[in-house]
């Protein structure tokens, strides 16, 4: 069984950012594709590197040639959180129907999360006024 059908849809993102979190310093992407081992190409890793940075779950700087990668934000659980809330954006914009796919995804939450997301929004809508 290839390394590509054992992982789950993301596993090689979370992977990468469990990766970058342990090093606790910025990798390029041969960097990365060693500490992963794995008979990984070096194309993969690079291509997982570049998505998680179009999230904005990493950021880059120049080394050589190459990129080296770090961790954006506070960490692994903040490079999650805004991988996560990417996939949230791009599948709520293809939804058809807005209105229907918030309804129903409020509609399932918990009393505590839909709790906090009041919270957010209110937080957000103050921080939004001039």
């Amino acid at each position: 069984m290839s390394a590509r059908r054992g992982r789950s849809p993301g596993g090689l993102e979370r992977e990468v950012v469990a990766c970058l979190a342990a090093s606790g310093k910025p990798m390029t992407a041969s960097e990365v594709q060693a500490e992963l081992g794995g008979g990984l190409a070096y194309n993969t890793v690079l291509t997982a590197l570049s998505r998680l940075y179009a999230k904005q779950a990493l950021q880059r700087s120049a080394r050589g040639r190459a990129f080296a990668y770090r961790l954006a934000g506070e960490g692994a659980a903040d490079a999650e959180a805004r991988v996560t809330a990417h996939r949230m954006h791009q599948l709520l914009e293809a939804g058809a129907d807005r209105t229907s796919v918030l309804a129903r995804f409020v509609g399932g939450l918990d009393d505590a999360t839909e709790d906090l997301l009041r919270t957010l929004l209110a937080e957000s809508e103050r921080e939004d006024r001039p």
